[in-house]
């Protein structure tokens, strides 16, 4: 500052640390007029000039723009209504980036192409009247002239209504519900929903049907889910007494639908069974879910997996006891109970073999079962053992879940096995009763198992899988003749039966039959 209190424009840059080109800018445009010029000409400021460049400075940091920076240094505009305009402006364009953000990460989950890029892009900008139309076209085009009023109505009320700030998960849900409303097999499920209920309960239908239909889903998966909690595979007589108990709630929902069912029997089971299989869709329960995203609505769990348990339990138990029936029948074959229990001894060894090799370096590996790693799988092997125990010295166990190797799987399991054999070798256990079984089809059923998931073991660890290849083939038939009749579908025992390769083992063939592949 020179004797008469101002400054030039390089001592204000370096007051403020702005560039000298931007004092120079800022001053030519008005926002920190010149107080004065010195004798040679050059452009002098004072302290409210300094003030002012230090104000239009922050503001600058903040992104406002010159025009509103002037406005703001000349008093025109407060900073509160200036920092208010601009705040609607960054909102903007958040909003803008958001949109911009969800579609690429939706590009990249999909790999799209260069014209889904650009179709996704225009869906990410749709008006709310837009995304309601797009939603309506596709129920009007899946529903079509179908008697279904309340189908169709509670289909149209329920619109993908993105909030003003969507957060990226929305955005994200209303790319996915787009994509899957313009997907054909959506379009085909809802259809044949429509078709069902427009041949079996058309018309309008009031609140209290809607109710009743939703209690009926809510305890049909409390018991499915309490069921499977427990371990109750759905192809065993144990799902039988459940199956019973939902068609008993699920029959006086049936009065308008016109099907004659007198109480639990195979045409009541059947009715349910196609009813769920109408309704059980994947994409249908999606939507559903992307739309409670999108409208910020509590997203209710899937029920598929109660679904898939539902419907095998009605596949394996299409009447009351007809799979006890089946099972009955197979047990009362003649076998020869002291080559069982031998043969379940050479099991045992053979597969405690194979655990005592597993290192805990290998317990996350993958297996052949679905979902169980060799951690699991070993677990499994050994509660087998206790539960056939427990069964054969009338003390049941269901601690299925519970951990059963301790520190040392491979003691676990030794002392597992040793006391299966200690109880089947009890005398007059393989002659005597326990329920429709003689004991020795219990010895039966522990080496089938410890086959298939002895195999399994092997199979994770790169281990050969020629387990005990007499006995292997010895119990095929009876595994046939127990299993042959089940539903191969997901949520059962099995998968579907798999062809064994050329050269496969007695083994292989026995898992390849189950569902493994060779």
């Amino acid at each position: 500052m020179d004797g008469d209190g101002l400054w030039s424009i390089g001592e204000l840059a370096r007051r403020t640390g702005l560039p000298v080109k931007v004092v120079r800018h800022w001053s030519d445009i008005g926002v920190v007029p010149a107080t004065g010029r010195s004798t040679g000409g050059y452009r002098r400021f004072d302290a409210q000039a300094l003030a002012r460049l230090e104000l239009a400075r922050t503001l600058r940091e903040l992104g406002l723009g010159m025009a509103a920076i002037r406005e703001v240094v000349d008093r025109e505009r407060s900073i509160a209504e200036a920092a208010a305009v601009h705040a609607d402006a960054i909102e903007v364009q958040v909003r803008s980036l958001r949109l911009q953000q969800a579609v690429l990460r939706s590009v990249a989950r999909r790999a799209a192409t260069a014209e889904e890029l650009a179709e996704l892009s225009r869906l990410a900008r749709l008006s709310a009247a837009e995304r309601t139309a797009v939603v309506h076209g596709f129920v009007q085009e899946a529903v079509g002239g179908l008697d279904v009023p309340t189908y169709r109505e509670g289909l149209l009320a329920a619109t993908p209504d993105l909030p003003e700030q969507p957060t990226d998960e929305q955005l994200d849900a209303w790319l996915e519900l787009a994509g899957l409303v313009r997907a054909p097999a959506l379009r085909v499920a809802l259809a044949r929903m429509a078709a069902y209920a427009a041949e079996h309960a058309p018309g309008e239908h009031d609140k209290e049907d809607l109710a009743a239909i939703e209690r009926l889903t809510d305890l049909w998966v409390e018991r499915v889910t309490a069921a499977m909690d427990a371990g109750v595979m759905p192809d065993s007589p144990a799902a039988d007494p459940v199956v019973a108990g939902i068609v008993e709630a699920w029959i006086p929902t049936q009065a308008r639908t016109g099907l004659e069912v007198n109480g639990d029997g195979e045409a009541a089971r059947a009715g349910l069974l196609e009813q769920l299989e109408v309704a059980a869709d994947a994409g249908v329960e999606r939507y559903w879910q992307l739309l409670c995203v999108i409208n910020g609505w509590p997203v209710r769990p899937s029920i598929a997996a109660p679904g898939r348990w539902l419907t095998t339990a009605l596949r394996a138990n299409p009447a009351p006891g007809a799979r006890t029936a089946a099972i009955a029948a197979v047990l009362e074959e003649d076998g020869d109970p002291e080559a069982m229990l031998a043969a379940c001894e050479q099991v045992l060894a053979a597969v405690g073999a194979i655990v005592a090799e597993v290192p805990a370096d290998r317990f996350r590996d993958g297996t052949p079962c679905a979902g169980w790693d060799v951690q699991t799988l070993l677990n499994h092997l050994v509660y087998e053992n206790l539960l056939w125990t427990g069964l054969a010295t009338g003390a049941p166990r269901g601690d299925f879940d519970a951990d059963h190797l301790g520190g040392d799987h491979a003691a676990a399991f030794r002392s597992a096995a040793g006391g299966t054999l200690a109880a089947f070798r009890r005398p007059g256990m393989l002659r005597e009763r326990f329920g429709p079984a003689p004991g020795w089809r219990l010895v039966e059923q522990v080496v089938i198992e410890m086959l298939v998931h002895g195999w399994d073991l092997a199979r994770a660890l790169g281990r050969p899988t020629d387990l005990v290849p007499d006995v292997a083939e010895a119990v095929l038939p009876a595994v046939r003749a127990m299993y042959g009749d089940l539903p191969r579908t997901p949520g059962g025992s099995f998968g579907p039966e798999q062809p064994p390769p050329a050269g496969a083992t007695a083994a292989d063939r026995l898992a390849a039959y189950l569902g493994r592949r060779p």
